[in-house]
């Protein structure tokens, strides 16, 4: 009976960690933490010009996985009115959002561990390959490893 009991006990845990994590990040913590003006600046960069960019980049937050104690969140790719999206769509995004200093993965980390709650730390961080959700939206993820101080 011990071992339902602290299997129940964990359960709740992970609802209530799951609850307090959507809580902290909504939409408008997300939209504060990755800018939509992001985006063009990114394209700007990358081509000279905003309006060459294709896709709009969002951050959405998934889930929290309290087995490994990872954060998962999305980089979502939505295209834009008019443009292709599968046209223009590079797999190596991962690499290239893990250096661009306008998209700033390390320094989105930073921020997002600094809103946790007390005595939660961040980890190591990675971006995962890039998914197709349907043609017009792509993710690519982010997970953070947590650590309790």
């Amino acid at each position: 009976m011990a071992g339902l009991s602290r299997i129940f006990s964990e359960e709740i845990h992970s609802i209530m960690n799951q609850t307090t994590y959507s809580e902290i990040f909504s939409e408008p913590t997300l939209a504060e933490l990755f800018p939509a003006e992001t985006s063009n600046a990114f394209f700007e960069a990358l081509y000279g010009d905003p309006d060459e960019g294709v896709y709009d980049i969002n951050l959405m937050f998934r889930d929290y996985s309290p087995g490994n104690q990872t954060l998962n969140f999305a980089l979502t790719l939505n295209e834009r009115p008019g443009k292709c999206l599968a046209c223009k769509l590079t797999y190596g995004l991962p690499e290239v959002f893990s250096r661009h200093p306008i998209i700033n993965i390390k320094g989105l980390v930073e921020k997002i561990c600094a809103i946790l709650p007390q005595g939660t730390t961040c980890g190591e961080w990675q971006l995962g390959s890039t998914q197709q959700l349907n043609r017009r939206q792509y993710v690519v993820p982010l997970s953070i490893n947590l650590a309790s101080v």
